[in-house]
């Protein structure tokens, strides 16, 4: 009987002690809620205290405040109006700048361009003018040489033409050996000075029987003659040499011209009356 009651009893405590554990929230949220409540009638209490005339500058400071906000909301909406139209307005003037700038890129562009063509020419024509001055160099030396070939040539001819007035029966002092000794020493320095021309670029030309050249032919007397046509080079005096495209010494030379009918007549007529 006592071990019974001894287990009754102990349910109980149990029991108890779950209960008391299951209340224990239910507690803490209803003081939790009370708090709630408290912290509203505080509030609600001190909003009526200051309508009562507690603070009767209360109204007029929440009213100032009430006009604050309204005034602070329609100056930020204006001023969110004006920031637009600002926006606007800058956008307008980029695009009119990044017109102006495209222009002035366009321009730099062609000014650019000019340029590089006008460096191109100026390369283009310091590369010919040094290519000119290499390949003209020897003009001068090469023209002051031009009168010692006329000369060998010329002595040359005349050797030649001694050969006909000596007579290799009678040649008791042995000339004609040093004739041929001699011509045969300047045709070969007239020779190895050809060479040297041409090495150098340096060219003879003899325009007999072409056509007269103002460019290439000195006109120095002219010839009637019926066997050629008019304007035709006759005779070469003097040979023209050239310089690689370039005439540093023009030929001297007769030109052809029509015979006059009139002179022709006055000739016969003169030859009749001597007769």
């Amino acid at each position: 009987m006592m071990c019974f009651c001894c287990i009754i009893q102990a349910l109980i405590s149990l029991h108890s002690n779950k209960m008391e554990s299951l209340r224990l929230p239910r507690r803490l949220s209803l003081q939790k809620g009370s708090m709630r409540i408290l912290h509203k009638v505080m509030v609600k209490s001190l909003q009526g205290e200051v309508g009562g005339g507690t603070n009767p500058g209360g109204a007029e400071v929440t009213d100032q405040t009430k006009e604050s906000d309204s005034s602070s909301d329609s100056h930020s909406e204006s001023d969110g109006d004006l920031s637009l139209a600002d926006m606007i307005k800058l956008v307008e003037e980029k695009d009119g700048l990044l017109e102006e700038k495209q222009k002035e890129i366009e321009q730099m562009k062609e000014k650019i361009v000019r340029t590089l063509a006008e460096m191109e020419n100026v390369m283009a024509r310091t590369r010919r003018e040094a290519d000119n001055s290499k390949k003209f160099a020897v003009q001068n030396f090469a023209k002051d040489l031009l009168d010692v070939a006329d000369n060998l040539g010329r002595a040359s001819a005349h050797v030649k033409g001694s050969f006909s007035k000596i007579d290799e029966s009678n040649d008791t002092a042995g000339a004609v050996p040093l004739l041929e000794t001699l011509l045969e020493g300047v045709e070969m320095t007239e020779k190895q000075l050809g060479e040297v021309f041409r090495k150098y670029g340096v060219k003879k030309f003899d325009p007999t029987n072409e056509p007269f050249d103002p460019n290439m032919h000195n006109a120095v007397f002219q010839v009637p003659d019926n066997s050629k046509p008019p304007g035709t080079v006759a005779h070469v005096l003097k040979a023209g040499y050239m310089l690689y495209d370039r005439v540093i010494r023009p030929a001297e030379v007769s030109v052809t011209q029509a015979p006059d009918p009139d002179a022709d007549k006055n000739n016969t007529s003169n030859k009749d009356s001597d007769a």
